[in-house]
């Protein structure tokens, strides 16, 4: 097990994925951005499938091009039943041994990397995208697209909890369109891919998914907390504190992610977070002074340069397509998770970031 994660934590994904894991026995599993963080979870949770769980063992092969991979991203480590291969889903993949399922979780998701590179954020969602998908469709296989929360832009209030259906409030030109819209664009290659030539693909729509593994230079919110509580210092909070989110727990993120892969109805896209609670970041600041029983210090403060304007006030899914038809029930608190991702951070986080 990578030092990065909790066993435990893999342990309750697999058990909470039951029966459905059966799908994978003797399949061949394609997954981009390996090593990234969700993608180390796919990753351990393959490991530990083949070892207990699947009558037969799946393939796992893992594509990542290593630039983002973050501080022991970059370590390929032998995992039996899994193959590494570096590659940049940007260019085409020689590949001639067959595939039966398409995982794409490729991409620059934080707002600090995706403002720093924003042509690579846009080549990754649209032309790596398209090269997956044209994979997938020559052995027809399964296809999924790690799509993205940000795709609904700003909502206003009447649309939040945001579902499926809202079609978004997205600026094209700003400092965040090369990520929503690259997004946005990802999906309906997907779409037209289903579409046009009966591909099975579906689009997944993460809220918030926080855990063990995410790296101090993240630059999000709680990877930003952790790193500064590590180091003794005040939290800083960006702009008036009162913008809301939610969180939802990895393991609880991934138990949906898998379920939309052996599950989702072809073409559909899923939002997989946890509605509850909806929390300001000044009280997101008060929830983690329960959890570690002491008081943090804070600063309200002016965005960075480096953070991309226009951030969303409000953010948070309605998950009840996901709960009717692929039966995705968020379990971890937000509570629970902090303690277990504080824990974590403790230990791993350095506070130099």
């Amino acid at each position: 097990m990578p030092h990065s994660l909790l066993a435990s934590d893999i342990q309750e994904i697999a058990v909470a994925l039951g029966d459905k894991a059966q799908v994978f026995a003797g399949k061949t599993v394609m997954l981009t951005g390996g090593r990234g963080f969700l993608g180390r979870y796919f990753t351990e949770v393959f490991v530990l499938l083949n070892g207990t769980v699947l009558q037969k063992s799946a393939r796992l092969v893992v594509l990542d091009n290593l630039i983002t991979a973050g501080q022991g991203g970059g370590e390929v480590e032998t995992r039996p039943g899994v193959t590494f291969i570096k590659h940049d889903v940007i260019e085409p993949l020689e590949w001639k041994d067959g595939v039966d399922f398409v995982i794409h979780a490729a991409g620059i998701a934080s707002p600090f990397y995706y403002r720093a590179y924003p042509l690579q954020t846009l080549d990754v969602a649209t032309t790596g995208t398209k090269n997956m998908l044209a994979l997938a469709h020559r052995y027809g296989a399964r296809f999924v697209f790690f799509s993205s929360s940000e795709i609904y832009g700003d909502p206003d209030a009447k649309h939040v909890p945001t579902p499926e259906s809202y079609r978004g409030n997205v600026a094209p030109q700003g400092p965040r369109a090369c990520y929503d819209e690259s997004k946005r664009v990802g999906e309906t290659l997907c779409y037209v891919f289903h579409e046009s030539k009966g591909l099975a693909t579906n689009a997944i729509r993460p809220f918030n998914v926080y855990g063990p593994g995410m790296k101090e230079t993240d630059y999000r919110v709680l990877p930003n907390f952790a790193s500064l509580i590590k180091a003794g210092r005040p939290l800083h909070i960006y702009g008036s504190g009162n913008q809301t989110r939610t969180f939802c727990y990895v393991t609880d993120a991934m138990n949906g992610f898998l379920r939309v892969i052996t599950d989702g109805v072809p073409g559909e896209a899923y939002n997989i977070g946890n509605p509850k609670p909806e929390i300001s970041m000044l009280d997101l600041v008060k929830t983690m002074e329960k959890v570690l029983g002491r008081t943090i210090n804070y600063r309200l403060m002016e965005y960075p340069d480096s953070y991309p304007a226009d951030e969303p006030q409000r953010r948070c899914p309605d998950i009840t397509k996901a709960r009717r038809q692929i039966g995705f029930t968020p379990r971890i608190n937000l509570e629970e998770g902090l303690k277990r991702y504080l824990a974590w951070t403790d230990q791993a986080y350095t506070g130099d970031a």
